[in-house]
């Protein structure tokens, strides 16, 4: 579904990413792992149309994604749920919802938030009508996920969502990345920092450690100390 080959991305004329190679196949929780500062946030903003790599190729369902501005992967079915959750805090609830509705192919007729996404988070459905600048933090992150949701997409890129959010609430997102894979057949890439939660939630995993790819493997088979060097800081 996703793959990017030999990806070199830079700011000015320093390179932050070198000869990245990853692969997202549907229904897939892919886990990008490494300390602050090591590229995570650069690969992420590549992969949805934020910065234009200098080499390398993505490719999307077999498309190249080279020229695409970010609406347009969007549109193709790349959500993106930022760090920092990123709702529109004077909305309700139900307004960010909606607005959901503009990643798709083709806006519906009648706009109306579809019900498993209040299966998914049934808080947002009791309150649907509060503002989003009154809820916690994890109310926030759930509504920033539910958003991405709507527009129906076919990979779903999350960057660090267990940020600064309480257990229950991260437990429930745990669940929630499961499901949409393994039940909706969504790619997931999940960036993370805290590598149990994002060991016990992905299928595979990447570790970047100065721009560079330095690890890689089955998440549940992983073995931790062969790994530490490159995730302690």
């Amino acid at each position: 579904m996703l793959t990017v080959s030999n990806l070199n991305v830079g700011y000015d004329q320093s390179i932050v990413l070198h000869d990245i190679s990853i692969e997202v196949a549907k229904g897939k929780v892919v886990a990008i792992l490494g300390r602050n500062g090591v590229g995570k946030t650069t690969l992420v903003k590549t992969l949805i149309g934020l910065l234009k790599p200098s080499d390398g190729q993505i490719k999307w369902n077999g498309e190249d994604l080279q020229e695409l501005r970010p609406e347009q992967r969007v549109k193709r079915g790349i959500g993106y749920v930022p760090q920092g959750r990123d709702i529109f805090s004077t909305l309700t609830i139900e307004e960010n919802l909606l607005l959901g509705l503009e990643a798709l192919p083709q806006k519906p007729k009648k706009e109306a938030i579809p019900e498993h996404i209040f299966e998914l988070f049934p808080v947002l459905k009791e309150m649907l009508h509060r503002k989003g600048g009154d809820l916690s933090g994890g109310q926030q992150q759930q509504l920033a996920i539910a958003r991405a949701l709507v527009g129906n997409p076919q990979l779903l890129v999350l960057d660090e969502p267990m940020e600064g959010i309480q257990p229950s609430i991260v437990q429930l997102i745990e669940d929630v990345i499961e499901q949409i894979a393994k039940e909706h057949n969504v790619g997931v890439i999940l960036v993370e920092h805290n590598v149990d939660l994002a060991l016990a939630s992905s299928d595979t995993f990447y570790i970047l450690d100065h721009g560079e790819i330095v690890a890689e493997g089955d998440s549940a088979s992983v073995d931790l100390e062969e790994i530490q060097q490159h995730l302690v800081v």
